[in-house]
């Protein structure tokens, strides 16, 4: 599907990506990781045909600068930092919709999946929504047309958990449709989602492997937390994931790929809690 040959670029006199070659066949789902200033972003920037670059890239055997339109077409591409655009949400979401042939209430149809009251912001200015809003709207142009490659970058960053449940429920209905890449510079946030990991490390490819892929995408599980005490400092934090208190328990579900992630957060209150269980719903 996708072919990386000696891909290079340099911004000025610094090199960012330093001779990539990659094979990325229909069906892998890649988590591409590595820290900030890797070239994770560059190297999707020239997947897109935004940056020229010297070495070949070839998207269903098409050059991404010299047939872009044609590669496009078969793209859904999430940014991690949304574009600052001055138009309204009900302009952007036909504006994409007539770019990809796509049906416009469909993209909106999947926004308000994830949380956002499409109602309430469809005169709005894009530029001027928060910033989960602004992600769950580009969430929607990509998830809510059809595409062969589903690029994203930090695509969950902004999403508050229960947006974030749906996310991945959305993810798990079109793994048999898409192949996916999705930039982190955390494996932990991606590691459910994905059957490859590539890093980088300035501009190089340090690890290419094929991983487990046994994990239900969409699964949800039920989680009951005991304290020894209530703490304000835990409350805030543990009330963001939706969870209630009653009777020294602190009750609430997760998606299954954020276990990694909740257990993290839960983590710096270690000395606090005396149980935990997490048990995926049937």
């Amino acid at each position: 599907m996708i072919q990386i040959n000696s891909l290079k670029k340099n911004f000025k006199k610094t090199r960012v990506l330093r001779g990539i070659n990659l094979d990325i066949k229909k069906g892998d789902r890649i988590a591409l990781v590595g820290s900030n200033g890797a070239g994770k972003t560059t190297l999707i920037r020239c997947l897109l045909g935004q940056y020229t670059y010297e070495g070949d890239i070839f998207v269903n055997e098409m050059s991404p600068r010299k047939q872009r339109r044609e590669v496009l077409k078969k793209i859904s591409f999430v940014p991690q930092l949304p574009p600052p655009l001055k138009m309204t949400v009900d302009h952007l979401v036909h504006f994409a919709a007539d770019l990809c042939e796509g049906n416009p209430e469909h993209m909106f149809d999947v926004a308000e999946k994830l949380g956002l009251q499409i109602e309430d912001v469809k005169n709005r200015v894009f530029v001027k929504l928060s910033g989960g809003e602004k992600q769950k709207l580009l969430i929607g142009i990509a998830l809510g047309r059809e595409a062969e490659l589903l690029i994203m970058d930090e695509p969950a960053a902004n999403l508050d958990p229960v947006a974030r449940q749906v996310f991945f429920k959305l993810i798990a209905e079109r793994l048999d449709k898409v192949s996916m890449i999705i930039s982190s510079h955390r494996l932990d946030e991606v590691a459910a989602l994905v059957n490859r990991v590539i890093e980088l490390d300035r501009g190089e490819v340090t690890l290419d492997d094929h991983v487990e892929d046994n994990i239900k995408i969409d699964s949800i599980l039920d989680c009951k937390i005991k304290v020894s005490k209530e703490n304000d400092a835990f409350n805030q934090p543990i009330h963001e994931w939706g969870f209630e208190y009653v009777d020294g328990i602190w009750s609430g579900k997760i998606a299954g790929p954020d276990r990694l992630r909740f257990l993290g957060v839960l983590s710096r209150y270690a000395g606090l809690i005396k149980d935990i269980s997490m048990n995926e719903k049937e």
